[in-house]
């Protein structure tokens, strides 16, 4: 992104660099924070808290924690119709706020230049009697991963676990990569026109420099 750093006068006032010469403005470019680190998939298999977390391990609803266990089924419940719920890995403690499609007709995929409608659930109340199943995509650590699990509607656990998202990890990659050639090309040009905003420049002693 292009900022232009402008200064801002009022009458009787001074820039803050008063001591030297004044120059024109110059750009600053500014790298945006990346959502995703390099070599997304590497870092998930090798880091110790994917390693901990892509298996499946006891997981817990952790919403309305100070209201009764009846009161928590039916928030807990509605929650997830309304796409949501916050949920914790009892091994290493760990919250997360899920974030799901509660509409069963989730994607829509090309095979073979055929289209065909892949019924594959973010939130499935029908799967199993007395559960429900999740999955929900975010990113983690600078890792696109997916959380996979159920959730017993009675007792409010669970269990489940993290995959690495491959589809959602190529698209943030492209991304990246595209951020930053974006960012090196403006970091070039702004090289590229040092020389003529630095050159012979007088000091406040009457000397040249280059």
């Amino acid at each position: 992104m292009n900022m232009i750093n402008e200064a801002v006068s009022f009458p009787g006032m001074l820039p803050f660099d008063t001591m030297g010469l004044y120059e024109p403005p110059r750009p600053r470019y500014i790298l945006k924070m990346p959502r995703v680190v390099p070599e997304q998939k590497e870092k998930f298999e090798s880091d110790d808290i994917f390693k901990k977390l892509s298996r499946d391990g006891e997981v817990r609803y952790t919403g309305f924690r100070d209201r009764p266990q009846e009161e928590r089924k039916i928030r807990f419940q509605n929650g997830c119709r309304e796409g949501h719920t916050e949920i914790s890995f009892f091994s290493n403690g760990i919250n997360i706020q899920l974030m799901f499609n509660p509409n069963p007709m989730m994607y829509h995929h090309h095979h073979h230049h055929h289209h065909m409608m892949n019924f594959e659930r973010e939130l499935d109340f029908d799967k199993e009697h007395g559960k429900v199943h999740i999955k929900s995509p975010f990113i983690m650590n600078g890792v696109c991963v997916r959380f996979r699990g159920w959730i017993d509607l009675e007792r409010l656990d669970g269990i489940a676990k993290l995959e690495y998202d491959e589809r959602r990890g190529a698209h943030e990659d492209a991304i990246l990569k595209e951020q930053l050639e974006r960012y090196s090309q403006r970091l070039k040009d702004f090289e590229d026109t040092k020389p003529r905003n630095t050159n012979l420049n007088e000091n406040r002693n009457g000397n040249w420099r280059q």
